[in-house]
């Protein structure tokens, strides 16, 4: 009898695991960058972060021109100026390149802070677009092929387009 109840126990365990086995998971892929890159809102996004990009440059760009005028101007004089006096203009020189390099790592924070605010929306939009893309086809996960080795299957990147009006 204790062998029995094993033996059906066993036979149960097995039926359940053929059963989970054989149920089909439905998996499809779809490129996320290829969305992301011809988005109108992205070329926008764009465009934006190149005019800040802009405008940081030109004034990185006026910084190092009065930078190097003064230096030019100092090494002229250097010889005709007390010690004192060139001993101060190092400093200012010092004080000039670190706030170049200052000014120069905020813009770079700043430029990709931007990035990010501009991008974080787009992205969401993308990512329940393709949510809800793959619920409404019956998807259980959609993969992003950008990332994948092989991806062939079912790709809803078209799909994820259109839903997104473009």
């Amino acid at each position: 009898m204790k062998q029995f109840k094993t033996l059906l126990i066993a036979a149960i365990l097995f039926l359940g695991a053929t059963q989970i086995s054989s149920a089909q998971t439905k998996v499809a892929h779809v490129d996320t960058q290829e969305i992301i890159s011809k988005m109108p809102a992205m070329l926008d996004a764009q465009k934006q972060l190149e005019k800040l990009s802009g405008t940081y440059d030109a004034e990185i760009k006026k910084m190092i021109d009065e930078y190097q005028a003064k230096l030019k101007n100092y090494d002229a004089e250097a010889s005709k100026v007390t010690e004192a006096v060139n001993v101060e203009r190092q400093k200012e020189v010092q004080d000039m390149q670190k706030r170049i390099g200052d000014y120069r790592d905020n813009a770079q924070k700043e430029l990709q802070k931007k990035q990010e605010e501009i991008m974080k929306p787009l992205y969401d939009k993308v990512k329940a677009s393709i949510q809800k893309i793959g619920k409404a086809k019956g998807f259980q996960y959609v993969l992003d092929s950008s990332s994948l080795l092989l991806a062939d299957g079912t790709n809803i990147t078209v799909d994820v387009k259109k839903d997104l009006g473009f």
